[in-house]
């Protein structure tokens, strides 16, 4: 599971902006945000560049801590 949505969100930018940055389609980076396709680790790395964020902001566990 990807953050990418709530970082976009947190960050006040559109989904077609960072699609313009990535040069990718805004259906491709639509579906990164909902989760129904993961970036590849390429892509991941340069979401976070462009973003300005730690990749490991756009990254969320599956596992529940305790």
């Amino acid at each position: 599971m990807n953050r990418i949505k709530a970082v976009l969100e947190e960050k006040g930018i559109k989904q077609t902006w960072l699609a313009e940055k990535l040069q990718k389609s805004y259906n491709m980076v639509n579906s990164y945000a909902q989760n129904r396709r993961q970036p590849s680790v390429e892509d991941l790395y340069k979401i976070a560049e462009i973003l300005e964020v730690d990749v490991k902001e756009l990254l969320k566990s599956n596992r529940e801590f305790i």
